[in-house]
């Protein structure tokens, strides 16, 4: 099973749309069976996670709001009443979705995790899709935003494999990255991903400079909560352009699992 977990950058600029039709080729050539999106735009008439989930034929599920806060005013007349959220997709059914919010102290409205239990005919398995603070002046909020996401990732049984796909905007070797240790197995670490690899790449025209936090780091994540019987056969990142251009500020990170005893 292919797993894939993606910051895909709302409608920010540049030329959203474009960028979009760049993410669904770059999924065409991957071919996932379960993506996390982070910064997935959710609108009166659809999701962005819909659009994904109509190209492959698979099911969707999307929760607002997200981080970052939407642009206020906003900057084009497309980002209008656009929600930011976090979306999933499946090719297995989506069969319950929760709605968890992560702690806020700094912020007036709290972000919003997204659990789900998919199940198949001969897999089931949990999903937690999230996105936490990048503020380095709201460091609390960001390691209780962590620490929720552990309790997340740990609450399910040992009996049914439980996933974070998520943009934690910290990597393994941050303080906000300590809670998720203790409760969890990072798939690229088991997948023999390159130990140099970056997720929020300075590379890209259009990265954010000023996220210094977080740049040239592997901020974005799948991991596995201890305990499940899970094999990692495999673990990269996409980092060129599409078509000529980056389709996202950040790269998406894939995990090939397998499943062992999940039912």
């Amino acid at each position: 099973m292919r797993m894939v977990t993606w910051n895909v950058l709302w409608r920010f600029a540049p030329d959203w749309h474009a960028r979009e039709r760049r993410i669904l080729t770059a999924l065409d050539q991957l071919q996932p069976d379960v993506i996390g999106l982070q910064e997935c735009w959710g609108a009166s008439d659809g999701t962005q996670a819909d659009v994904v989930a109509e190209h492959f034929d698979m099911h969707a599920a999307f929760l607002a709001p997200s981080f970052p806060p939407v642009p206020e005013p906003p900057e084009h007349d497309e980002q209008r009443g656009v929600l930011m959220g976090v979306g999933l997709v499946s090719r297995l059914p989506i069969v319950s979705v929760r709605r968890h919010e992560l702690p806020v102290s700094h912020r007036q409205v709290a972000p919003v995790a997204l659990e789900a239990r998919i199940e198949g005919d001969d897999d089931v398995f949990e999903v937690v899709v999230a996105a936490t603070e990048w503020e380095p002046a709201f460091a609390d909020d960001h390691l209780a935003q962590t620490g929720r996401l552990a309790e997340l990732l740990s609450a399910g049984t040992s009996s049914v494999p439980r996933f974070l796909l998520a943009d934690l905007n910290c990597d393994a070797s941050q303080p906000e990255f300590a809670p998720l240790s203790a409760v969890a197995v990072d798939t690229w670490e088991l997948g023999g991903g390159d130990p140099h690899a970056v997720t929020l790449s300075s590379a890209v025209p259009f990265a954010p400079l000023e996220a210094t936090k977080e740049i040239d780091r592997r901020v974005d994540h799948i991991l596995i909560g201890r305990g499940s019987e899970i094999a990692v056969e495999g673990a990269f990142t996409l980092d060129q352009p599409v078509d000529g251009m980056y389709p996202s500020d950040h790269f998406p990170v894939i995990a090939d699992v397998r499943l062992r005893g999940s039912r």
